[in-house]
């Protein structure tokens, strides 16, 4: 007896989802849960996504200007 398949498609047009198996023969009852993939957002995007996000990122690229505003870390010390 099989306890579960995992596939993974795409959704056509309208909707549609097409799954097929080998395994699934006519008549058999089976429970379909769909699980939606969030989509990959671009780095750059995320930066800026946000009001915040935006003023921290301006705010490291002027503190590059001045190398007193410098962290040094060594990786020994870690």
């Amino acid at each position: 007896m099989i306890n579960g398949i995992r596939q993974k498609t795409i959704v056509g047009k309208g909707g549609k989802i097409e799954f097929t198996s080998p395994e699934l023969l006519s008549g058999m009852r089976v429970e379909v849960i769909v699980l939606v993939e969030p989509e990959e957002q671009d780095a750059t995007d995320y930066l800026l996504s946000t009001e915040a996000n935006r003023t921290h990122l301006f705010q490291a690229l002027q503190d590059l200007d001045d190398p007193s505003r410098y962290i040094y870390a060594d990786p020994a010390e870690l």
